[in-house]
């Protein structure tokens, strides 16, 4: 859906999910050209009952921060609204396959990662990396571990998970013993390690807030308006302006 015709004007965005991740995208849109033209919380969104035509109109693009439950849903009808989404909710990426279809069938742009933090998906290239080596050495085990605040609906996250699923797909077929916390406000920490009798190799991120999270979804959304596709954040990062 397109909101205006003149390139000076700001870009229409919706807010699925307006916690306080949705906050935080409210508070950081006009740096990135955005005007917040539709904000949906739980109480006006709980069926999908939000996700009406009238609704998104002048909206260029939607970002969704919900909850694993309501994430599939909630993509597959602004798919077929039209609309082009990033998604930001976690825990619900056994269905990525039916949503590139719905996404591709309706013609429409989605980006989704585990985690909008650009130092988080730096980081996935650097475990990758030492999983690639670690998986020549026999001697080493490997761990990954994250922690983070007692709302989140998910564990282990889906950062970890996709940092695992990273490291076997460069290689390292060994067992990777996983932990996760849950606890006060933690925006996120998440570890991998690699261990022998000799030593051991530790690897961290330690996010600060969730400000990260919001530009990065924010970057996403400025560089999706306009374009059809289904894609994984770390594939644009080097895109974004």
């Amino acid at each position: 859906m397109a909101s205006t015709n003149s390139s000076t004007a700001p870009r229409g965005l919706a807010i699925v999910g307006y916690g306080k991740m949705g906050h935080f995208l409210e508070q950081l849109a006009p740096e990135h050209g955005f005007e917040t033209r539709l904000r949906l919380d739980i109480d006006d969104n709980s069926h999908g009952e939000g996700l009406t035509r009238r609704n998104f109109e002048g909206v260029d693009v939607a970002v969704e921060f919900s909850t694993p439950a309501a994430a599939p849903g909630n993509a597959r009808r602004l798919a077929a609204l039209g609309v082009n989404t990033v998604v930001g909710t976690t825990g619900w990426f056994e269905y990525l396959p039916a949503l590139r279809a719905a996404v591709e069938q309706s013609g429409t742009g989605l980006v989704w990662s585990a985690n909008f933090s650009v130092g988080v998906n730096l980081f996935l290239e650097i475990v990758g990396h030492a999983a690639s080596l670690f998986s020549k050495e026999s001697a080493y085990g490997a761990w990954g571990w994250e922690i983070h605040h007692a709302t989140k609906k998910d564990a282990p996250s889906g950062t970890l998970l996709r940092l695992v699923e990273e490291m076997k797909e460069k290689g390292f077929d060994r067992d990777i013993s996983l932990g996760s916390n849950r606890a006060g406000a933690h925006p996120g920490t998440h570890e991998i390690g690699f261990d022998s009798s000799a030593d051991t190799i530790t690897l961290r991120h330690v996010a600060r807030s969730r400000e990260g999270f919001a530009r990065g979804a924010l970057r996403a959304a400025a560089w999706l308006v306009g374009k059809k596709g289904f894609f994984e954040f770390r594939e644009i990062l080097r895109e974004l302006d």
